[in-house]
């Protein structure tokens, strides 16, 4: 049989193309799509890749299951994941598998008739002479935003009368038939209406939602590319003087108000971004004269993708497509003078005890990559008359720290090492002031989640994760089903608060610090993972949290704290979920299957949590009133 490669299924669609032109026959493409579904189950859409962790016991259910050739491939799956294992798999076919799914929706359908909700379900007897027809085509497509997604009718004739909710907008491009209702198949909640009224009022209740679940990745996202407001330390300009050094200072200090920079968002300028744009600012530099290209899209990594000759992770690749829309967009409506892209090498943490705070190597030398792929056959810099400034940085030693940048930004700014080190200092005042502020609306959140006994989201990722192209949605997901969002750079770092997390750890000597990771990572040396392991303790300790990981495809810093992270999460009972391997490519059938399962887990799990907190709250009350009729038992038997 031909072998298929797992995932999105037009992909697949297409080997099974191929391998007719290849002379494979039916029955052996067949077996090929037999022998890959269960990769598929596991590794593309449950993103499960080590399936004994799962226990040993398996159950196949659904329609597929009528075929055995699928039923094997599965059980061969299963059993090859137990190989090394003294354990041994039990793998049974559902009764009734393929009406399992109905007989769990009719089990869902009764939990919530006993929570108040009710039924508009038609009646068997319309059910059975219902009729439809649908439609896909240019008539269908969305209109309400630039995506232009193609969506399917679907018309029922019921032989009722249809509701006004279902009913076509009077200026549809396909009209209803009489007694129809329509029911609209679309990739998001806008496109699920026809009317441009009926969609704004889906974006106001989205929105709300939006209002009353704070994402702190969408705030980090877009909050950190503002513009700055430090304090003026550039030195006055010198006096005219017939020394050479000294007029070209003057002229460079001059035109630090016409100098035009250009910054990629990318790679962990998500993190310091403040930093340097406050630097900048300091120095003369107009804050419209930093120029940051645009936020990840699709369209944009393909069209400026094609310089790259490796292939490292997303982030870095997408890089090089950064550099393409600031030179060849932003560059061509307005020069740039200069494009900065620091290659970190130490980064700044609130960690004690870790043994360095390093950044990734791949995000490191990833400025290095860019420019071998701009300079590789013609220097495109050279050719738009661009600098392109990218050193070796390394933010937990200042001195160090303002020495690399006197050396890369003297040139074009004309600095002295005074005026250097005073906006050094401007531009940490604002990174501080940027994180405070954020981590600040997360103690609000966290707060209202504490009072309101919900569940909020804690994204374990690298800062970068926050770009919504490299995320692809997928905590915006979240939001609208009503959760807030952290992150582990957003996490609050409140004494009070670390104090009730940590502080039985600390006085008991498990740690030394609330901030303390040497407990459960003692390789500590990259700065991010160190973070994620440390956000991983948080949202274990916080009853109000859960844990989703995020990781990109190839990460090599994140591979090794995987076990760790989920470990840590699960030992406390606490939900952990994971969307690892992410890449250019965005599966949203996949994510949106994902994510509306962990919704269903999470309702429940929170349904118990509140349970389990009515159920303390009674039992302290219930004490509370024995306590006071114990005090008062002088008073007479009667009370006791």
């Amino acid at each position: 049989m031909p072998v298929f490669g797992y995932g999105c299924a037009v992909f697949l669609q297409s080997d099974i193309v191929n391998f007719q032109r290849q002379g494979w026959h039916a029955k052996e493409i067949l077996a090929g799509l037999a022998a890959v579904l269960p990769k598929n189950i596991f590794l593309y859409v449950a993103n499960v890749p080590n399936v004994g962790k799962l226990g040993t016991r398996f159950i196949l259910q659904g329609g597929t299951q009528k075929n055995l050739a699928v039923v094997k491939a599965e059980s061969d799956f299963i059993r090859d994941n137990f190989r090394d294992s003294s354990r041994q798999p039990e793998i049974i076919v559902h009764q009734h598998c393929a009406e399992a799914g109905a007989i769990g929706a009719a089990v869902e359908s009764m939990r919530l008739w006993q929570n108040g909700r009710r039924t508009n379900f038609i009646g068997m007897d319309t059910v059975r002479n219902i009729a439809y027809r649908t439609t896909r085509d240019e008539t269908t497509r969305c209109r309400f935003c630039k995506n232009n997604c193609l969506r399917t009718f679907v018309d029922v004739q019921t032989g009722r009368p249809a509701e006004h909710a279902d009913q076509a907008a009077p200026t549809a491009a396909l009209p209803l038939q009489p007694g129809e209702q329509r029911l609209i198949l679309a990739t998001c909640e806008k496109g699920a209406v026809e009317d441009l009224d009926s969609m704004r009022e889906i974006k106001a209740g989205l929105d709300a939602i939006k209002d009353a679940n704070p994402n702190l990745v969408d705030v980090a996202a877009r909050e950190i590319w503002h513009a700055r407001t430090p304090a003026a330390v550039a030195d006055p300009l010198p006096c005219a003087s017939w020394r050479k050094s000294t007029k070209e200072r003057i002229a460079l200090m001059n035109n630090r108000v016409k100098l035009r920079i250009g910054i990629p968002r990318v790679l962990n300028m998500y993190a310091y971004a403040p930093l340097f744009s406050a630097y900048l600012q300091s120095l003369g530099v107009p804050s419209e004269n930093i120029v940051y290209s645009d936020f990840t899209t699709n369209e944009m990594y393909r069209a400026g993708s094609s310089r790259g000759s490796i292939d490292p992770c997303f982030p870095s690749k997408i890089t090089i497509a950064h550099f393409s829309n600031l030179i060849y967009a932003k560059h061509l409506r307005q020069p740039l003078h200069c494009i900065f892209l620091p290659m970190f090498d130490v980064l700044c943490s609130p960690l004690v005890r870790t043994r360095a705070w390093n950044a990734c190597p791949t995000v490191a030398v990833t400025p290095e990559t860019v420019e071998a792929a701009y300079t590789k056959e013609i220097d495109v810099f050279a050719q738009h008359n661009i600098h392109y400034l990218h050193p070796m940085v390394n933010l937990a030693d200042r001195k160090l720290f303002a020495r690399q940048m006197m050396q890369c930004w003297q040139p074009l700014l004309g600095l002295s090492e005074e005026e250097n080190e005073r906006a050094i200092e401007e531009g940490f005042k604002a990174l501080h002031e940027y994180e405070n502020s954020i981590r600040s609306r997360a103690r609000e959140t966290l707060d209202m989640l504490e009072r309101e006994n919900r569940l909020g989201i804690v994204m374990l990722s690298r800062p970068y994760h926050h770009d919504p192209g490299l995320n692809h949605g997928i905590m915006e997901e979240f939001q609208k089903r009503g959760y807030p969002v952290f992150s582990q750079n957003t996490l609050p770092l409140d004494e009070d608060l670390l104090e009730r997390l940590f502080g039985d750890e600390v006085r008991a000597g498990v740690i030394t610090h609330p901030l303390d990771i040497s407990d459960v990572w003692k390789t500590a040396t990259a700065a991010s993972s160190n973070m994620k392991v440390w956000a991983a303790k948080f949202t274990a300790r916080h009853p109000n949290l859960v844990a989703l990981e995020l990781s990109s495809f190839k990460c090599g810093h994140d591979a090794p704290v995987y076990t760790v992270v989920e470990r840590i999460v699960e030992q406390s009972g606490t939900p952990y979920f994971c969307f690892k391997d992410l890449d250019e490519n965005k599966p949203a059938s996949s994510i949106k299957i994902r994510v509306e399962t962990i919704d269903y887990f999470l309702q429940r799990y929170g349904d118990d949590l509140r349970r389990k907190k009515h159920l303390e709250a009674d039992v302290e009350t219930r004490l509370a009133q024995y306590e006071r009729c114990l005090r008062e038992a002088h008073r007479g038997p009667a009370c006791v």
